[in-house]
């Protein structure tokens, strides 16, 4: 890789931290990672791609630059591209939501919009699942149909996870954007480490992220209905206030859980709910055991380092 018009900045830190989280209290994953750490400056230019970076753990052919994402979209006739960001296994209420965006696209008068289904691939959190086993599972999601494999597109976004609530879903739009993407999926709660919720109440996430989207070039957010565990159906479904009582609101916090639970006794009636809302396959089979037993805490935000091309 070759930079030129170089620039050369002073690595204020601090700032940095301020203005990504909105606070400089300690805790927050990903600082002491890479930024407290780092180097006390930055450089920057116009970068000149001479190899593509290689991990060489198995992975790789779906590591897609923007261009390659936008010449993928062209191979599949796409009019439209709506992308779903995520850091977790795919559970049914994501499926639900991406099939129902579709639907709208086509209502709307679009002939064929294809999804990008685009995994965070960097740093992520102690109780994050890895990559690895991500990639496993949205392969199956797939292969056995409960995404449409035709029109999906698979592709690890290379970022790390900041978890910094509006800030992070406003990189995360504009990075989709540069891919191709014109609609993007809100979800209803952008992630944020725990204890920090207090600085992102829903009425300002949803304030700043639609500000912020209106200057971020030709993307349309799409705010859906909460989908969550409808008990009386034994599925997930669009939530209802009129019947509160009937759902049961999901998270990926409780997918872990039922992978490294799924026939404890001894664990919560929360834990143990139907397990509708989760796409349940024989990928499961072992998953549970493995983060359960294999992985120590520090290291499921494991990344792969990159292979010297």
């Amino acid at each position: 890789m070759n930079i030129s018009s170089i620039e050369i900045y002073k690595h204020n830190k601090e700032e940095r931290i301020a203005r990504t989280w909105g606070t400089t209290a300690p805790g927050l994953p990903y600082v002491e990672e890479a930024i407290t750490n780092a180097g006390n400056w930055l450089i920057g230019g116009d970068l000149e791609v001479i190899e593509p970076i290689k991990y060489n753990d198995g992975l790789d052919r779906f590591r897609m630059s923007p261009a390659e994402l936008r010449e993928e979209f062209t191979r599949h006739n796409a009019d439209a591209v709506f992308a779903f960001q995520l850091r977790n296994p795919v559970h049914n209420g994501h499926a639900l939501l991406m099939t129902d965006t579709r639907r709208r696209l086509l209502e709307k008068g679009y002939k064929n919009p294809v999804l990008l289904l685009h995994p965070l691939g960097g740093y992520t959190k102690a109780d994050d699942v890895p990559l690895s086993w991500r990639m496993k599972q949205h392969e199956k999601v797939l292969e056995d149909g409960v995404l449409d494999p035709e029109t999906t597109v698979v592709s690890i976004f290379p970022s790390p996870m900041h978890y910094a609530g509006p800030t992070e879903v406003q990189w995360h739009a504009k990075a989709r954007i540069n891919a191709g993407a014109i609609f993007y999926i809100v979800g209803r709660d952008p992630a944020v480490y725990p204890g920090f919720h207090v600085l992102y109440p829903l009425y300002l996430k949803l304030i700043l992220f639609q500000f912020e989207i209106t200057f971020l070039g030709n993307c349309t957010s799409i705010a859906l209905r909460v989908a969550a565990y409808d008990k009386t159906q034994g599925k997930m479904a669009f939530f209802d206030p009129s019947r509160s009582q009937d759902f049961l609101f999901i998270s990926g916090t409780k997918l872990i859980w039922l992978l490294e639970y799924p026939t404890d006794a001894s664990a919560s009636k929360e834990r143990r709910e139907p397990s509708g809302w989760v796409y349940v396959s024989r990928w499961l089979e072992g998953v549970g055991r493995i983060l359960h037993d294999s992985l120590a805490p520090t290291g499921y935000g494991k990344v792969a380092k990159p292979v010297p091309a």
